[in-house]
């Protein structure tokens, strides 16, 4: 297969749209998979999906063009799964599980396209919405982050030149190769592509992921990005996200069935999934909380995705809970995947290794780590915090309070709200820079 040479296919833009999103399995398995359940179980939810900028000190709206941006995510809106993504979602093998999609969900998802959107401007950043029926909007949330970010980088090498651009790249592809090296050393390590929602590029997401294919072998167990998946033989990777639980406390009738939400989250996954697909994500409302008042019949789930505390720390806890409820942390399996960089990699895979399964899925400090390889000193390459979030199910407003306060999203009340009923125990603030 011929390499692309990034340089210069970024830099010979000649044509009127390059279009950063050109078919819709360039998103992540999760979304899919989450996607079926909504479809199945909740067609008459409505959610609101919203653009946040943690990174305020960087003006979105003063680095992407509003009209290019119009551009990028009207041309997503056209885009419709082709015969060959059909085919290949109904026939291939995902977790070792045939037809993992019902036929008559494909069915549905062959006419799919993404609903309109609500965009404008204000202080220095877009406010970018996409309200609708829940079934349609989640899938907007990977192809707008994917689009913003690659614009951004696009603005911030426009002045390149070819050589610079040569430069640039090559410093971006020494560094990820060292990064793989070290990777390499550690007998057992699992790696996978997480990296698609805060990419550098799609061209560049695909270099990457297929370095680590040649650099690590059989230690890289896939991607997240279906379409990479499909193109290069590899492995889809991914379960569930925060979007479930948030919507179910939102649609809650009480304290009580706010509390009970993360679980009645997993019982219905239960009951469309099982396997090596029991994986549970416990920090939506703070994993304290979750272990807490979790039933026992959580601790026969195949692991745990700790996602917002210190890894070594959130997984210890992790471990103890196992422990408690009787259970060998040395059959269970933690998948590590939070700004990981490659000596947080290291640094948990040691602590953590003969004491349990690890996988590691490796994000944005993968697929968009420019930091200090521009030939010209520039922070526009510097990857931010950029998330899309439910704001809003069913015109009730939706919350995220994490292990890590910074990461909380939602109206001020209604954290506080939730705060109360789900208590602040191990929420302890970091510095979110990915």
């Amino acid at each position: 297969m011929a390499k692309t040479d990034i340089a210069r296919r970024v830099y010979n833009h000649t044509w009127k749209l390059d279009p950063i999103v050109r078919s819709l399995l360039d998103t992540d398995f999760y979304k899919l998979l989450m996607l079926q359940m909504i479809w199945g179980m909740y067609p008459k939810v409505d959610a609101t999906f919203t653009l946040i900028n943690r990174t305020t000190s960087v003006r979105l709206a003063d680095e992407i063009d509003e009209q290019e941006l119009r551009d990028q995510l009207d041309h997503a809106r056209t885009l419709r799964f082709s015969k060959k993504e059909m085919i290949w979602l109904g026939g291939n093998n995902f977790y070792g599980r045939k037809q993992i999609f019902e036929p008559e969900f494909l069915a549905w998802l062959e006419g799919f396209r993404l609903p309109d959107y609500e965009l404008t401007r204000r202080n220095g950043q877009y406010e970018l919405s996409f309200p609708g029926p829940w079934m349609y909007t989640t899938l907007w949330e990977i192809p707008a982050l994917a689009i913003i970010n690659e614009l951004r980088s696009r603005a911030a090498m426009r002045s390149f030149g070819p050589f610079a651009l040569d430069v640039l790249y090559a410093r971006a592809k020494a560094k990820m190769w060292a990064k793989t090296e070290r990777l390499k050393a550690l007998p057992g390590i699992r790696i996978s592509d997480f990296g698609t929602r805060r990419r550098h590029s799609f061209l560049w997401q695909r270099w990457c992921v297929e370095a680590l294919k040649e650099g690590i072998g059989d230690a890289f167990t896939g991607t997240s990005n279906v379409l990479l998946a499909m193109d290069n033989d590899l492995e889809a990777l991914g379960t569930n996200a925060h979007e479930l639980p948030m919507v179910f406390a939102a649609l809650a009738n009480s304290e009580e069935e706010m509390r009970e939400a993360p679980y009645r989250v997993l019982q219905d996954w239960q009951r469309y999934y099982g396997g090596n697909l029991l994986i549970v994500l416990p920090d939506t409302f703070g994993t304290a909380a979750f272990l807490r008042d979790a039933p026992d019949w959580i601790a026969d789930w195949t692991g745990f995705r700790p996602d917002s505390a210190p890894p070594i720390e959130g997984g210890e806890k992790i471990l103890s809970w196992w422990r408690e409820k009787g259970k060998d942390p040395k059959q269970k399996l933690l998948i590590f995947s939070d700004g990981l960089e490659v000596e947080t990699i290291e640094e948990t895979y040691r602590h953590f290794r003969g004491n349990v399964r690890m996988s590691f899925g490796w994000g944005t400090n993968l697929t968009n780590d420019f930091e200090g390889c521009a030939p010209t000193e520039t922070k526009s390459l510097d990857a931010i915090s950029l998330v899309c979030k439910v704001s809003e199910a069913n015109g009730r407003p939706a919350v995220k309070l994490s292990d890590n306060p910074a990461k909380a999203t939602g109206d001020e009340r209604e954290i506080k709200r939730y705060l109360r009923i789900f208590g602040e125990k191990g929420r302890v603030e970091q510095l979110v820079k990915v």
